[in-house]
């Protein structure tokens, strides 16, 4: 395969200019470290990060030639949950699923196991296609993952650190 057009080592929150160029990547897409994406206008970049990083729907890649590459949040498979969101909040944050917290429902990736644990406590849930952009946790942007007991543990024998950013 040829080389890629671009080659990017660095983000960006945000664009400073019209970009040149953009890409669409699904929630799992956007969490890399070293990938060549195909832009949507067909050129391929090499992404080659520092460390693995979680791009968040705005986020810029900036090429070496200087030029910005849009990152959008791609439409998947989610489910939309209504009903008493306060509650619903707590037993989706409960089982650290990614949650993308609107006005009048919550978003989360489409799971079976979740569905019908949402339906069973009152929740109306709904199949949708959309853009997928969680909240980034407590402990500050980005992934957060939960009760990975593979942390070094404290003096009292317990890991204190339940989640943390990618």
């Amino acid at each position: 395969m040829s080389a890629p057009d671009l080659v990017s080592r660095h983000v960006h929150p945000h664009a400073h200019a019209e970009p040149a160029g953009r890409v669409s990547l699904d929630y799992e897409a956007r969490f890399l470290r070293r990938k060549v994406l195909t832009l949507e206008d067909g050129r391929r970049l090499l992404v080659d990060l520092p460390h693995t990083t979680s791009l968040d729907h705005g986020s810029v890649l900036v090429a070496e030639s200087g030029e910005e590459i849009a990152v959008d949040a791609a439409p998947e498979p989610l489910l939309a949950v209504t009903g008493n969101l306060t509650r619903l909040a707590w037993h989706i944050g409960n089982r650290h699923t990614p949650c993308q917290i609107e006005e009048d429902r919550l978003l989360i990736r489409r799971d079976h196991v979740m569905s019908d644990m949402l339906a069973r406590i009152g929740a109306e849930v709904t199949e949708i296609v959309a853009p997928f952009t969680p909240e980034g946790g407590a402990y500050g942007h980005g992934r957060t993952h939960g009760h990975d007991h593979s942390h070094a543990q404290g003096p009292d024998g317990h890991s204190h650190s339940h989640a943390h950013e990618h």
